[in-house]
């Protein structure tokens, strides 16, 4: 049964955490009404916020087991750090409270089974907040794939290029949980924003699988050299050997023959970019130049655009005209509010959508799983001298003919 206000509780209230509390406390249906972190401090700010802006004072608490075990809380947001999430969404599903869990990478294999384990007893619902299936022009991509303008999908490119050398030196000062995984861990540690969209668009775990990969970490220097020039004092930092290597390539191989490569580079100098890009038979979109290029609609000799890129880039707005999502057309007050250029309130009100029993979860516990894992199978890899490495089937066999789809306007499934 639908319920008219859907009852949120905020587990994990660090930066992350206020980002995605900010909209829903903006929102009509929803009411925060507990708030959880770690740190006390954290806790009460945020309870502090709610009240502030809603006016209703939320049950406020350090442990989140008191929160799941509350009455008054339909769903629980959960985006406290990485090596938590998993372990809450699987409490709270056991606790019969819809699991809406922040991404992130996992370097434990088992957890992945154990949330899907978890769904598949339990049955209550999942769903994965990765905002990045709502971008606007992967959801124009998705709409051009369904169509079929870029003929036969045979590789896709993602990556998530993000210069984050200052969060991770100052993780001690910030209380940030990256610093400890980039010392300890060499992987592709944050492989949903780029591999999302494109397991949509390529059908995995409907019809389509991940089968196996090989992954390659360049050596590890950025952020050492950052630390030479901007935290000389840091004498712990300072002679801190780190992991992660600089650039991490992770190559994926899908049954039905596609390639999928994603790149991790977030420790050296760069400006931002997911590198989204999908190559077909009849065509390509590629984020980097925003444009897109179909054969049929070629109006000059290809050597020319050879020589001159400029001629197609930045065109993608052209094709948006068409093959935009209706979400992206006709935006809402609260979308251009919210964060990540809107994504962020694209992505809730598609897991509010399913909390109230509307549609399936668009991105489900069976995603999560194949998407996560790839943290745990590319450190593996990396460790083995890029060995290839299986990539296990989370729906155990029943990728290949699912009934369970995501339906109305937040829908990603085909």
């Amino acid at each position: 049964m639908c319920k008219k206000t859907v009852k949120v509780a905020m587990i994990g209230m660090g930066e992350r955490g206020k980002q995605l509390m900010e909209p829903l406390l903006k929102m009509e249906d929803v009411t925060v009404t507990a708030v959880c972190d770690a740190y006390e401090d954290r806790t009460v700010a945020a309870a502090q916020t709610v009240e502030k802006e809603n006016g209703n004072v939320p049950f406020a608490s350090c442990d989140y087991k008191e929160v799941l075990a509350r009455a008054d809380v339909d769903v629980a947001v959960i985006s406290t750090s990485w090596e938590y999430h998993i372990a809450i969404a699987i409490e709270a599903m056991h606790r019969g409270v819809f699991a809406a869990m922040e991404v992130g990478g996992t370097y434990n294999l088992q957890e992945c089974f154990d949330l899907v384990e978890a769904y598949e007893q339990t049955k209550t619902p999942f769903f994965f907040l990765e905002n990045c299936c709502y971008g606007r022009r992967e959801l124009m991509c998705l709409n051009m794939a369904r169509a079929g303008a870029f003929g036969e999908i045979v590789h896709c490119d993602g990556a998530y290029k993000h210069d984050l050398r200052k969060e991770v030196s100052f993780g001690k000062e910030n209380r940030h949980y990256r610093l400890p995984h980039y010392i300890h861990h060499n992987c592709e540690n944050y492989p949903t924003h780029e591999l999302g969209p494109i397991a949509k668009i390529l059908g995995i775990n409907r019809g389509n699988r991940m089968v196996r990969l090989v992954s390659m970490a360049s050596k590890s220097r950025g952020l050492a050299q950052y630390i030479r020039d901007t935290k000389p004092e840091d004498s712990e930092l300072l002679h801190t050997e780190f992991k992660q290597g600089d650039i991490v390539t992770t190559v994926i191989t899908c049954e039905n023959g596609e390639t999928v490569t994603l790149t991790l580079d977030t420790t050296l100098p760069r400006i931002y970019s997911r590198n989204f890009t999908v190559h077909g038979t009849k065509g390509m979109y590629q984020e980097d130049g925003d444009y897109v290029f179909l054969e049929k609609d070629l109006t000059v000799d290809i050597a020319e655009i050879d020589v001159d890129p400029q001629k197609i880039w930045k065109n993608a707005d052209k094709y948006g005209e068409e093959y935009d999502n209706d979400l992206w057309k006709h935006k809402s007050e609260g979308m251009i509010a919210g964060g990540h250029g809107g994504m962020d309130y694209l992505v809730l009100r598609a897991m509010l959508s399913a909390a109230r029993g509307e549609s399936y979860p668009a991105i489900d516990a069976y995603d999560a799983a194949a998407w996560m894992c790839i943290t745990a199978l590319s450190e593996q890899s990396i460790a083995n001298g890029s060995a290839p490495v299986e990539i296990p089937d989370f729906t155990n066999g029943k990728y290949k003919n699912r009934t369970e789809k995501s339906s109305g306007k937040y829908a990603l499934d085909f």
